[in-house]
This record gives structure tokens, C-alpha cells and sequence, in this order.
């Protein structure tokens, strides 16, 4: 069932965090699965819709980046430059730290975007929370309700035209490419020999031949099984485009 859009800004997230309050009142221990493309902003709206809703009860925010398998085992498995595809994701580990987590406690790995591998020292351990938020790349169609233990309970897809995201993880990419400048164990010191319009155009390649044909084949079917469907604009302004659970 469509549902009429929100007002521009904030009143998106806070119409969100609204909607996650009235459905984690039907559902103790509410666990969200948002996914959409790289660059998107799925962490970032993660963070403001816990920042909403931490008022008035306990969230938790996790990005599936943690149950990527390590670079190790992409180097053997050939599936280094298909990071982020499903194939490079624990699946099994992830749906037995949700299971874990509905009976108390779970530990939750986590990513280093500064390695760009799994680190360790990193890893949270995450008591039940009235909402989780989990956020990043990787899932499945998730199974008719009522849905496993395994299984986040809803999936929220945040949708944007291709050529917004595009421009997005160019800003992401130079950006994270300065900040290498002061910090040699960045990935992104790696590239610090390129000029920055040499490093626009590796990073349009990388776009062109791993993020994009991810979102096409991978991510963006996912919105035809999601059961909240965001849309946001250049400006980040995020509505709510469908809700299918009214």
C-alpha cells in the first residue's frame, strides 16, 4: 500500500524512527534490516534514526560490513574486487548472532574502513536492545511473515537515482582520500600519488565496473521485496516512498 510522502528535512527520519516506534511496540527486541547501494547513506540515516528514537527506548545501530569474510578468505576464494557482493558475506554468522541476540547477548564483528579488513578489537558485544538497526549490503529476500529467528524482522530499502549515488561516493572517495594525507594506515594512502583528477577517474572505474553492476543485480531487487521503501534526494532529504506493512 503506497502511503502519501513526508514533509522535506527531518521529517522524514522522525516519520521513520515513528514508524519503527509503533511497529517494535508490536515486536520486543524490533530488528530493522536498511540496506540500499554503496554510498547511499545507510549508515548515516542508521545513526539519526537511533539519535530519534534513543528518547524513548534503547537502540542499537550494526552494519553487516562486520560479517564480510576476511580478506584472507576473499584473496583465496578470487572474490577480492567483488567485495560487497553476496557471495563475500558470512551469512550463516550473521543469522546466528540475530538469533543469538533475541535470547540476551550477541557479538557483533565489525569492519575497519581504515584497513578496509575485519578488525578484531573491534567486536561489540550487544545486549538485547528495543530496536536494532542493521544496516549495509549483503541480505537476502527476507521469508513471508512470521519470519526466522535468523531474519531481521523488516527490511527497509533506501532507493536514490543512480546519478546522486554516483556523486555521493565521489565526495565519499576524495574525502576519505584527503584524511589519508595524516594517516598512512588509511587504504586510501594508496593513493595518495594520484592527482585528484586521476583519482576521480579510478574512482568512476571502480564505480562503473564493481558498485554499480552490484547495485543493479544484487541490491536494487531488494526494493521489490523490501516493506519500506525510503527515497532520497541530492539534498539528503529522505521521505518515506512505501510502507507495505499499513
Amino acid at each position: 500500500m503506497a502511503s502519501t510522502p513526508q514533509n522535506n528535512g527531518q521529517a522524514g527520519i522522525d516519520a521513520l524512527a515513528a514508524r519503527l516506534s509503533e511497529l517494535q511496540a508490536e515486536k520486543d527486541g524490533l530488528i530493522a534490516a536498511l540496506t540500499g547501494s554503496v554510498a547511499s547513506g545507510k549508515t548515516t540515516l542508521a545513526g539519526a534514526l537511533a539519535e530519534v528514537l534513543d528518547d524513548s527506548m534503547s537502540v542499537e545501530t550494526v552494519s553487516t560490513d562486520g560479517f564480510l569474510f576476511p580478506n584472507s578468505v576473499l584473496t583465496e576464494r578470487d572474490l577480492t574486487l567483488r567485495k560487497g557482493y553476496p557471495e563475500t558475506y558470512d551469512r550463516q554468522a550473521l543469522a546466528d548472532a540475530l538469533t543469538t541476540l533475541r535470547d540476551g547477548e550477541a557479538a557483533f564483528p565489525a569492519y575497519s574502513h581504515v584497513t578496509y579488513d575485519i578488525d578484531p578489537a573491534l567486536t561489540r558485544r550487544i545486549q538485547k536492545p528495543d530496536v536494532l538497526i542493521l544496516e549495509g549490503l549483503g541480505f537476502q529476500p527476507l521469508s513471508p511473515p512470521p519470519r526466522g529467528t535468523g531474519e531481521p524482522d523488516l527490511l527497509i530499502y533506501l532507493d536514490a537515482a543512480e546519478e546522486d549515488i554516483l556523486a555521493w561516493f565521489l565526495e565519499r572517495f576524495v574525502r576519505l582520500w584527503n584524511a589519508a594525507r595524516t594517516d598512512p594506515a588509511s587504504f586510501y594512502a594508496n593513493f595518495l600519488h594520484m592527482s585528484e583528477p586521476e583519482l576521480l577517474e579510478f574512482a568512476k572505474s571502480v564505480w562503473e565496473r564493481i558498485n554499480l553492476p552490484n547495485l543493479r543485480e544484487n541490491i536494487a531487487p531488494l526494493k521489490e521485496r523490501a516493506d519500506i521503501i525510503l527515497f532520497k534526494t541530492r539534498d539528503h532529504t529522505v521521505t518515506i516512498a512505501e510502507d507495505r506493512l499499513l
